[in-house]
């Protein structure tokens, strides 16, 4: 699908503001996994790919049109190959619209598989997104101290030192943009040695409230957050989270001054400015998916499968996803309202995800029961009320989100529920999106969603009825407005926000 006028000089915008940023201060982008890997090729060599993370995808703009400097992890043996070959410089693959070059940061391996597999996903992610039962786990032994600190902090120093290498082979201070909760210690070793450059740190999943923080050693949470407080500018995916942040910042660092009205944190005569930045979506993108070849042929297999009404979800199988709590709500919709066995079906689009994790291999687990237990005690031989793919299959996702009736997004807590605004902009049947009032995306659709409350068994399955029942009128005009919402915030947009307070608060700085 062609870009509209619109995007495209909306899109025109962001770029230039982009380059007059970076005209001041050279990029460098810093996440764990980069928009690159060498993957094994013929006669023994690596051919350069683009990775398809959160983050890189987010900054598809950027990597396409504006030379930057981007440090990441090597993720494999072809990245730890590439390293060695280069020299430890950095590396531009020709690879069409690709501007990044991309400085690959080498870790220990066992230093790394305890930062990430020990503090990042069992103990941080988990933190993050309220999965804790607080009487009972997390249980912080001699395992993770010694994680955190010939891990974490050893992974932190690694990366530290890459940027400080790269930002000393720039002819300005730079513009540094951290992402996401592996690199918390990084900032404030980086501010130690660059005090001169900008730095912004991007949060993509939830920040909780001081109490679930305490769990965690006051060493841990305060070298955190007093890391953090080194940015100039730290974001957010929900106006909670920022309210959260400035509450442990009150809490947790010492001599901090905090201001919650003007969002902003004051440590030592430095000041943090604390914005929230909701992900979004590259519209053009997603559509162009969605009216691929590939996906039609989708569309005709799944239209076999769909009832009367269809309902829709597409989740990685995570318990924070809520899935079980879904598929319970659906089943209780179906008993009270009988009338709609066999004119329902309820389509999952499931990811499998950190199977090595034993809670999420559990999960999963729950989560294949549930599905058996209604097609079992609800399902007739010509009907049945659940068909659940096990597969990462995005583009038959993307299909399904076009042709369903109903789209059900009930995370517990998600940093943004980007298929909240994935089926929107898709979707042919005006279908109706049924949203976890927790979720950083239900900020920006509530005018237009159904709100839950993610542990509401009763209330969801209203919602689903309410949703599936509801009039032709009612649903277009919902449907026209959640287009509209997600089209106002698209990642352009996203992008556009966070370079525009840059922008000023450069400019700020500059006349001080």
């Amino acid at each position: 699908m062609p870009e509209s006028t619109d995007a495209s000089r909306h899109r025109e915008g962001l770029l230039a503001l982009c380059r007059s940023v970076i005209a001041q201060r050279p990029l460098i982008v810093v996440s764990n996994r980069g928009p690159l890997e060498y993957q094994p090729g013929p006669e023994n060599h690596f051919i350069p790919r683009r990775r398809s993370s959160t983050v890189a995808t987010a900054l598809g703009a950027l990597i396409s049109s504006v030379d930057f400097s981007w440090v990441a992890s090597a993720m494999g043996e072809g990245d730890r190959l590439t390293v060695e070959q280069a020299g430890g410089a950095g590396v531009r693959p020709p690879l069409p619209n690709f501007h990044a070059n991309v400085r690959f940061v080498v870790t220990p391996r066992r230093a790394y598989h305890k930062f990430y597999n020990i503090l990042c996903n069992p103990l941080l992610w988990f933190l993050q997104h309220y999965m804790w039962s607080p009487p009972y786990t997390p249980n912080i032994d001699a395992t993770v101290h010694d994680a955190w600190d010939t891990g974490y902090a050893v992974v932190n120093q690694i990366f530290a030192e890459a940027v400080v290498a790269q930002a000393r082979e720039l002819p300005q201070a730079p513009l540094v943009m951290f992402h996401d909760y592996h690199l918390y210690l990084t900032p404030g070793l980086v501010r130690k040695q660059v005090p001169e450059a900008f730095l912004h740190y991007l949060l993509h999943i939830p920040w909780p409230a001081p109490q679930l923080w305490q769990l965690l050693p006051p060493r841990m949470r305060t070298a955190i957050c007093q890391s953090l407080c080194a940015c100039d500018i730290v974001g957010f995916q929900s106006r909670m989270d920022i309210h959260n942040f400035l509450a442990c910042c009150e809490s947790f660092v010492p001599g901090a001054r905090v201001d919650f009205r003007a969002q902003t944190v004051e440590t030592d005569g430095h000041v943090t400015t604390v914005r929230s930045y909701p992900l979004s979506i590259d519209i053009g993108e997603v559509q162009q998916i969605a009216n691929s070849p590939r996906a039609k042929e989708y569309e005709q297999r799944l239209a076999a499968q769909c009832a009367e009404k269809t309902i829709v979800r597409v989740d990685r199988a995570e318990p924070n996803k809520n899935i079980v709590r879904g598929f319970q709500a659906y089943q209780l919709m179906l008993e009270h309202h009988p009338e709609l066995k066999g004119r329902v079906k309820f389509m999952a689009f499931l990811v499998p995800s950190r199977t090595h994790i034993k809670q999420y291999e559990r999960y999963l687990t729950e989560i294949s029961d549930v599905v058996q237990r209604i097609n079992t005690s609800l399902g007739t031989p010509d009907w049945q009320p659940v068909m659940a793919s096990y597969e990462n299959n995005y583009v038959q996702a993307i299909a399904g989100l076009k042709m369903c009736d109903v789209f059900l997004v009930n995370p517990v807590s998600d940093g943004m529920s980007l298929v909240a605004k994935e089926g929107p902009v898709v979707n042919t049947k005006d279908a109706v999106l049924v949203l976890s009032d927790s979720s950083p995306a239900y900020e920006q659709l509530k005018e237009a969603a159904l709100g839950v409350a993610p542990a509401d068994l009763e209330g969801t399955a209203e919602a689903l009825y309410q949703a599936i029942t509801m009039p032709s009128e009612e649903r277009a005009q919902r449907a026209t407005t959640l287009r509209a919402l997600v089209e106002q915030e698209d990642s352009a947009r996203w992008l556009f926000t966070q370079f525009s307070d840059i922008q000023s608060l450069l400019a700020r700085k500059a006349g001080e």
